[in-house]
């Protein structure tokens, strides 16, 4: 295990030989919403394959890249495209970008995605801040042996989604005149969309999104000592028992058309942050 600390040094060693200032804000960008990175002034650009021991993004919606500038008044590194488990990678090869943010210095994350709604009272086109998640992806990225200096064996996650970080979300989005829906979102592994079954089943759970990424590097950010913030693009919507045919370009259609809000509301809570 001592081999994935080494790559992980790597990584971040390669990518600290292009910037001139540590970045203090890391994101990452789900399907349809890497149009934020474009908001990053004075810009340096790494494509993914270019970064030792990176993945590479294989899917539509995701560039593929690491942006590194000035976003309202902060240093920002944001992942343009993130890693999937359903990719075949596996979950170690999912977080291996949070450990080199975590390498770099970076202890703020905001995590974003796209993801069904659940929640009746929710729409497709909504925004939703992340109250907590539900791991139902069978896996864990912390299996294994575990290397005390990233984090310890059995981290906390009781708030694995910063109160503070999510009360100036809420209060930006308050601000902007953003409706702005809070709720617990659930991690599956896809690539399959659910049946109404398996929809059914994590409605009754207390899930109100469902998505299939985020929880895995929620876990490795929190298990490394780094404070999380999420939001969350309601795509469509996932009742179980009004299901209708879904795709992955609908998806990104939807997850574009809230562009607006979506930008607003991530650079008014970037510039509230406190890092």
């Amino acid at each position: 295990m001592n081999n994935l600390l080494g790559k992980i040094k790597e990584a971040a060693a390669y990518i600290e030989s292009k910037l001139q200032s540590k970045p203090q804000l890391g994101m990452i960008l789900g399907s349809g919403l890497g149009v934020m990175a474009d908001e990053v002034e004075n810009a340096i650009v790494i494509p993914y394959g270019e970064i030792p021991h990176f993945p590479v993004s294989t899917v539509e919606g995701h560039s593929g890249e690491l942006v590194i500038g000035e976003l309202e008044g902060k240093t920002v590194l944001v992942m343009k495209g993130r890693f999937h488990y359903y990719e075949g990678y596996s979950m170690k090869e999912v977080v291996f970008p949070v450990y080199v943010m975590k390498q770099l210095g970076i202890g703020t994350l905001l995590v974003t995605n796209a993801a069904g709604g659940m929640n009746r009272a929710f729409a497709a086109g909504d925004l939703m801040l992340i109250t907590d998640h539900i791991n139902n992806t069978g896996d864990n990225p912390l299996i294994g042996a575990n290397i005390p200096e990233l984090g310890p064996r059995f981290p906390d996650m009781s708030s694995a989604y910063n109160k503070e970080l999510r009360a100036i979300v809420a209060e930006q989005a308050q601000s902007l005149d953003i409706k702005l829906q809070q709720g617990v979102y659930v991690s599956i592994t896809g690539p399959t969309y659910c049946t109404p079954a398996e929809l059914t089943m994590m409605a009754r759970w207390g899930a109100d999104a469902v998505g299939m990424s985020t929880a895995p590097e929620v876990i490795a950010a929190n298990y490394c000592g780094i404070r999380v913030v999420g939001i969350t693009c309601i795509t469509d919507m996932a009742i179980g028992e009004e299901l209708e045919p879904l795709s992955h370009e609908q998806v990104v259609k939807v997850a574009n058309e809230t562009r607006p809000r979506f930008i607003s509301l991530v650079k008014a809570s970037v510039r509230a942050f406190q890092i």
